[in-house]
């Protein structure tokens, strides 16, 4: 067995799971500071939040684009 690509594979599976999870947590935690009416700028947050999401799905589209054979033809 090859164990350098299972490791290869594993880390990076680790890495892109992590970074969807943190793109998503900063989203929502970003939501939450925008809704505070106290807060200065929430549009800026609000705004910056969407980037999140809309990152959070593109990296889910992307790993969806690599699993799905038919896409990566």
């Amino acid at each position: 067995m090859k164990w350098l690509e299972l490791l290869t594979v594993a880390g990076a599976t680790l890495v892109a799971a992590s970074t969807v999870v943190t793109l998503y947590a900063l989203g929502v935690r970003l939501t939450a500071i925008a809704a505070d009416a106290s807060q200065p700028s929430p549009g800026l947050k609000r705004s910056l939040a969407y980037v999140c999401f809309g990152l959070c799905g593109a990296a889910v589209l992307f790993g969806l684009y690599l699993i799905i054979p038919y896409f990566s033809k």
